[in-house]
């Protein structure tokens, strides 16, 4: 019964202060939990009436309301905080929020470190298909069957074809390589979604790409990036 009693004592002063309050002094404070920082972008926002103002960098803050009015403290990076004014007997309501930043997802980022030219070099040179012992030349007509069989045989047929893809993936990959490294020089610009587009309108001859000095390949690269610009695949 005494708590009934008391109960009704405080919603009959709550009504009475709201009452005699036609505006109320909203002043409060907004804190990182986590890390001390600056708030320039806190924005306070009277939902009730449909007007917002700006907060001060150091969190704090203050404003004229409505008793019972609505409010939502907006801070970016940060969860939403809405509360009902709630004067005192001074027509005053003062508050202090702890806030925690959004969690947030950072997609993985893979840092691959650039080869040097000459280990591109030396990777260049050394491009070869993998061997799949073609019977070939004299060997022919001395195993004929041998030959016949790899010619027609579909294993033999997909061994080789492996072993044709593999090379090339090996050429893309090298070929990849120094693009990396001439984009970080600035000698050519590629976003990411470019190389494989870029590499396919080279279409560099394996001879070429095995023994061409540096220069020949800057001179070779740099004159097909400029027809790539002009007339490569529009995106």
């Amino acid at each position: 019964m005494i708590r009934i009693a008391f109960l009704l004592i405080f919603a009959f002063l709550s009504l009475r202060s709201e009452a005699q309050c036609e505006q109320v002094l909203f002043e409060g404070k907004v804190i990182d939990t986590i890390r001390p920082k600056s708030f320039y972008n806190l924005m306070i926002v009277n939902r009730s009436t449909g007007q917002g103002v700006f907060g001060h960098a150091n969190g704090t803050f203050s404003v004229y309301t409505r008793p019972s009015d609505t409010v939502t403290l907006s801070v970016k990076g940060y969860p939403l905080i809405t509360v009902v004014v709630q004067p005192d007997n001074d027509c005053q309501y003062h508050r202090t929020f702890a806030i925690e930043a959004n969690i947030q997802d950072i997609e993985e980022v893979v840092v691959k470190p650039l080869k040097s030219l000459e280990q591109i070099r030396q990777e260049r040179e050394a491009l070869a298909m993998r061997e799949t012992r073609m019977v070939t030349g004299i060997d022919v007509l001395q195993s004929p069957i041998t030959a016949l069989y790899q010619a027609f045989s579909r294993k033999e047929r997909s061994k080789r074809w492996v072993a044709e893809q593999e090379f090339k993936d090996d050429q893309r990959r090298v070929v990849k390589e120094l693009l990396r490294n001439y984009v970080a020089f600035e000698i050519i610009e590629l976003s990411d979604d470019e190389f494989d587009e870029f590499i396919a309108f080279l279409n560099v001859d394996e001879v070429f790409l095995k023994t061409a000095s540096e220069m020949e390949l800057i001179t070779f690269i740099k004159d097909k990036y400029e027809h790539y610009k002009l007339f490569g695949p529009q995106r």
